[in-house]
C-alpha cells in the first residue's frame, strides 16, 4: 500500500509567534513514514511548508505517486495569535485539491479532540485520534474497528459530507522505544536556515524529539487528548539523529518535547550533547532543575530555555493544578541560576484570578533587570480536552472549538489579551470552514 504524507504550506504571515521561526519538521509524519516502510508499504513525504510549495506542485507529485492513502495533519488552534489562516480550512482545501481517489486521512489535535467535526469539515474519510506514528501503517492491514483511535465515515449517501460516522472513544499512544533514528533523507538539511526568536544567526537548525507527554495534569493543558502519558525514546537513537544532523551542517537543535527535563535519562542525553558541537533549545518547568543540573544544561550548549511558571503565587499555581513543590522565591532563584548558564531564559505566565497585575509587573521587572525575560500573562484559553474545558462545558463535542473561542473572547475582550495576540479576534465561524 502507498501513503502520501502531506504537510500543507501553512500561512503564518503576521504571526508574532510563528512568523519569527522557520517551520518545524513534521516529525510524526517522518516517524510514520519509517513505520510504513517497516510494514512493507511505500511512503511519499511531501513537506510543502518547509519547501514553500503550492498545492499545484504537490498535486503533480501525488498524481504521479498514485497513493492508496492521502494523509494530512490538522494544526492546533492559534486563531488569536496574530495568525490569519484558520487551521481546518487548510486541510479542507488541500484534501479537495489533491484528491485522486485515495482514502483521505486527517491526524493531529483537531482530529483527536473533535473527530466527527474534523470528518465533516475537512471532507476526509478517516480520522486518527492520538499519535499516528504506528496507526497509519495499520490502516492497510488491520480492520479499522481494531485500530486505536480510528474514526471513519461509512458508506456515503450522495454528498461528500454524508455517511455514517464511526467514532472511536480511545486514542492511540505510540511506543517511543520502537521509533528508530530518523535520517532526514527527505530534506535538504544543508540549505535550511533556522531563525531563533532571539539568536538570528546564519546557522542550520532542526527539530528533534526525546520524549512525549507529561506526568502532570495542569488544568490548561489538553495533553489528555493528545500526547498524554510520559514516554522517552532511546537515548542512543536521539544521539544518532544528532550526529547525522551535525554531519550535515546543523548547529542548533530544538527539542519539541512538551516538557524537557523529566527523568534520569535526560542527564545522560545532556552529558553526551555536551561532547558535541551543537546548540540546543527547549521548553520545560523550572522546578525540574537544580543548580547542578542547570550547570549541566549550560555545558550541553543550551541557548534557549522557556519555562512554564504560569503563576507568581502559590494559590495561582494550585488553581492551575501545577503540582509545583517549590515556592515563588525558589522559582526566582532557579531562573536566575539558569540565566548564568543559558543565554536566553524565559518565564511564561498565564493570567489567573489569583494574580495581581501590579505584583506581576514588579516580578517581571525584577527578573528582566537581571536578564531573565518574563512574558506578559496570557489569558487562559479552555482548549477542548483540558480539565478547564471539562469543568466549564463537559466532554468535547462537535462544537467544542467554537464554544471555547466564544467563551474566551467574551471573557477577555474588554479585559485585554496578551501583547502577542490579536486585540480583537474574529469569531471562529468567520474564519473556519463550516460545512
Amino acid at each position: 500500500m502507498k501513503y502520501a504524507l502531506i504537510n500543507p504550506n501553512w500561512d503564518f504571515a503576521g504571526s508574532t509567534y510563528f512568523g519569527c521561526r522557520e517551520p518545524h519538521y513534521p516529525l510524526e509524519l517522518m516517524f510514520a513514514a519509517d513505520k510504513i516502510h517497516e510494514a512493507g508499504g511505500e511512503a511519499l513525504l511531501l513537506d510543502a511548508h518547509n519547501q514553500d510549495w503550492d498545492v499545484a506542485r504537490v498535486r503533480e507529485q501525488v498524481v504521479d505517486f498514485a497513493p492508496d492513502f492521502l494523509v494530512m495533519p490538522t494544526a492546533p488552534t492559534y486563531l488569536f495569535w496574530r495568525c490569519p489562516q484558520p487551521e481546518l480550512r487548510v486541510p479542507q482545501v488541500w484534501f479537495r485539491a489533491l484528491h485522486t481517489g485515495a482514502i483521505r486521512v486527517a491526524i493531529g489535535p483537531h482530529a483527536s479532540a473533535t473527530p466527527a467535526a474534523t470528518l465533516r469539515k475537512t471532507g476526509c474519510d478517516v480520522v486518527l485520534r492520538g499519535e499516528p506514528d504506528e496507526t497509519l501503517s495499520q490502516l492497510a492491514s488491520t480492520p479499522w474497528s481494531e485500530i486505536d483511535g480510528c474514526c471513519w465515515r461509512g458508506k456515503k449517501t450522495g454528498d461528500e459530507a454524508g455517511g455514517e460516522l464511526h467514532i472511536s472513544p480511545v486514542l492511540a499512544s505510540a511506543n517511543l522505544q520502537t521509533l528508530g533514528a530518523l535520517d532526514f533523507a527527505a530534506y535538504d538539511v544543508e540549505r535550511r536556515r533556522h531563525r531563533h526568536h532571539v539568536f538570528q544567526g546564519e546557522g542550520r537548525g532542526a527539530e528533534l524529539e526525546f520524549a512525549r507527554g507529561c506526568p502532570w495534569s495542569c488544568s490548561f493543558c489538553n495533553k489528555t487528548l493528545f500526547r498524554d502519558r510520559y514516554r522517552e525514546r532511546p537515548v542512543d537513537a536521539v544521539l544518532q539523529e544528532i550526529d547525522q544532523l551535525i554531519s550535515r551542517g546543523v548547529d542548533y537543535v530544538y527539542f519539541i518535547d512538551e516538557i524537557f527535563g523529566v527523568g534520569k535519562n535526560v542527564k545522560r542525553l545532556l552529558a553526551e550533547i555536551a561532547q558535541r558541537e551543537i546548540r540546543i533549545g527547549l521548553q520545560t518547568r523550572i522546578d525540574l532543575w537544580d543548580e547542578e543540573s542547570l550547570e549541566l544544561l549550560g555545558r550541553a550548549h543550551c541557548i534557549s530555555m522557556e519555562c512554564g511558571v504560569e503563576s507568581i503565587t502559590a494559590a495561582g499555581r494550585e488553581d492551575l493544578n501545577k503540582n509545583c513543590r517549590i515556592g515563588t522565591e525558589r522559582i526566582r532563584e532557579l531562573l536566575l541560576c539558569a540565566r548564568r548558564h543559558v543565554p536566553w531564559v524565559q518565564a511564561n505566565l498565564i493570567l489567573t484570578q489569583n494574580d495581581d497585575r501590579g505584583e506581576i509587573r514588579a516580578w517581571q521587572e525584577d527578573l528582566k533587570s537581571r536578564g531573565v525575560w518574563v512574558s506578559e500573562p496570557v489569558p487562559m484559553f479552555p482548549y477542548p480536552g483540558t480539565p478547564l474545558y471539562r469543568r466549564l462545558f463537559g466532554e468535547p463535542d462537535d462544537e467544542a472549538w467554537e464554544r471555547a473561542h466564544h467563551y474566551y473572547t467574551a471573557a477577555f475582550r474588554d479585559a485585554g489579551y496578551s501583547d502577542i495576540q490579536e486585540e480583537q479576534p474574529a469569531a471562529l465561524e468567520e474564519l473556519e470552514c463550516t460545512f
